[in-house]
């Protein structure tokens, strides 16, 4: 069994706070920058790459990493993991969402069930439904195909297959693989339901609601916002509605829905896009087949995520050097920064993943802990972000580590030479020059122009954004975000910080309130 620690009694913390600095801004100048480069690269699935050259690291911290990893137990910790030891402490629950993608260690009984052969059965019954669907088998109706699906839920309901949708829809619509629109409701705000069902047509559209509990408030009130849409029209609400729930919610057997599609409570939202999740509404949009890619993209990554050598597991190697930029060097925020378009929502996405994860303030076993934990995670894509946020990130007074994610190829090979370049070259010139501005800055007499360099900054390379390079992308942050928790000495999977709001808001609507509870309820008319 591997042994839990808070980070700041490890004998490798007092090693890593007695390191002298690495002066970013000399050692990328010149030919150490080139050879740096090339050595500080570690190859993660679907040939892609994880460049730290322009991180404040050096052979002697990356030791000292090396060294914190062994004392940590991270990898003996994921594989406990990997093997069904309840390492979500918070709420006496196993974590299994590696294995709705592979299996990487023992077979994992629970509740009586042999978890993966649970999780492929649900792929299947998945890719069945979605396959009769395309060929008209399952229709509205009138008979016609259904030509639009809309997931209905919030958080990992939500954010992740939202971002994965449109991570891949260039790419199916490139490679004669799209099949379906695919639409997201999550806010309770009525205008995001009413915007979503307007630019729709309610006849040829199947909407999937997800909440494992079948409790969720804002699920609920969108899904009884849609059947109201659909009834003013004629149409059956239980004839354009499947569910993905829990076995034991009251949404599995209803009468409302067309089919229902199971999760369990091992899979923490924030990582359900390689469950049903994610699984239903990609598998609609894009075909059963893509959806495998992702799925295999990511236990490729998991994979490497074995193994000990720091210098050959990327998501391993990321995390420290985020643990070391947290709590030696003091920085509070990453930005991520991909240089595609279609990566457009997975800064949201990658928020909620780590924030929601690692933003506690109490170790495993509900004691204070006395160095900082999770960061603060922003982020937009370039070339975007450069005329907006940039300005602080190059000047300001607070030091952003920044990840980048990059790709040689654009999704729909669609490009024009202007000005001796085409876009994508453009683009990706954009990047390797922001790297490089910020490690090392620029002098200037100007002090409004001057750039003081040594902001650090990592970047993931990869060939072109396809279901596979997406699945490992996924992967490698999940990964990074769950090794940070345990070197934290975290429970990274439970998420009790989103509760009390919840609990509040229903006294307010039941008004069982006093005080400025009752006084704010006033003033919106609750």
């Amino acid at each position: 069994m591997a042994n839990w620690k808070n980070f700041d009694s490890l004998n490798s913390y007092k090693k890593l706070q007695d390191c002298e600095c690495v002066e970013l801004s000399k050692v990328m100048s010149g030919s150490e920058g080139a050879e740096r480069v090339k050595n500080y690269s570690v190859p993660m699935a679907c040939g892609m790459n994880y460049n730290f050259a322009a991180k404040e690291v050096n052979d002697e911290i990356l030791g000292l990493l090396q060294e914190l990893a062994d004392e940590a137990e991270c990898i003996g910790k994921y594989e406990e993991l990997y093997n069904g030891a309840v390492i979500n402490t918070g709420e006496n629950r196993l974590v299994l969402h590696q294995l709705t993608r592979g299996q990487l260690g023992n077979d994992v009984i629970a509740d009586g069930v042999n978890k993966r052969e649970f999780y492929l059965n649900e792929q299947k019954r998945i890719a069945d439904f979605a396959n009769k669907v395309h060929s008209g088998e399952i229709s509205n109706a009138a008979g016609e195909k259904f030509t639009t699906v809309v997931q209905i839920g919030i958080g990992g309901s939500d954010l992740g297959p939202r971002a994965m949708y449109l991570a891949l829809e260039g790419w199916a619509k490139t490679n004669n693989k799209f099949k379906m629109e695919a639409q997201f409701i999550s806010n309770v705000d009525p205008d995001d339901a009413s915007a979503v069902l307007k630019k729709i047509d309610l006849a040829h559209s199947l909407f999937i609601l997800v909440s494992k509990s079948g409790t969720t408030l804002e699920t609920l009130t969108n899904q009884s916002f849609v059947m109201d849409a659909l009834k003013k029209e004629g149409l059956d609400p239980a004839k354009h509605m499947i569910a993905v729930t829990s076995e034991t919610s009251p949404l599995a057997k209803s009468d409302d829905y067309l089919e229902a599609f199971y999760m369990d409570d091992y899979i923490g939202g924030r990582y359900s896009s390689t469950s049903g999740v994610g699984g239903a509404v990609l598998s609609l949009a894009f075909g059963p087949e893509v959806f495998a890619e992702f799925l295999d993209g990511a236990a490729d990554e998991d994979a490497l995520a074995k193994n000990k050598d720091i210098r050959k597991n990327p998501a391993l190697i990321d995390a420290l050097i985020g643990v070391y930029e947290r709590n030696m060097l003091g920085y509070p925020s990453t930005a991520v920064l991909p240089y595609s378009q279609a990566l457009s929502r997975f800064p949201a996405h990658l928020q909620q993943m780590d924030m929601e994860s690692n933003g506690k303030s109490v170790n495993r076993f509900g004691e204070a802990v006395a160095y900082p934990t999770g960061p603060i995670i922003f982020g937009e894509p370039g070339t975007n972000g450069q005329h907006s946020f940039y300005q602080l990130l190059h000047q300001g007074t607070d030091i952003i580590p920044l990840q980048f994610v990059g790709y040689k190829n654009s999704q729909y090979e669609n490009d024009v030479v202007s000005e001796g370049s085409t876009s994508q070259k453009k683009l990706n010139a954009n990047v390797v020059a922001q790297i490089v501005a910020f490690a090392c800055g620029k002098k200037d007499e100007n002090k409004n122009k001057e750039f003081d360099g040594n902001r650090p900054s990592s970047i993931i390379i990869g060939e072109k954004l396809t279901p596979k390079s997406l699945g490992a992308l996924l992967a490698h942050f999940e990964n990074k975000v769950m090794f940070q928790g345990f070197v934290w000495n975290l429970n990274s999977f439970d998420q009790e910080g989103v509760q009390l709001g919840k609990v509040l808001a229903k006294k307010v609507l039941a008004h069982e309130t006093d005080g400025a509870l009752a006084e704010f309820a006033k003033i919106f008319d609750i």
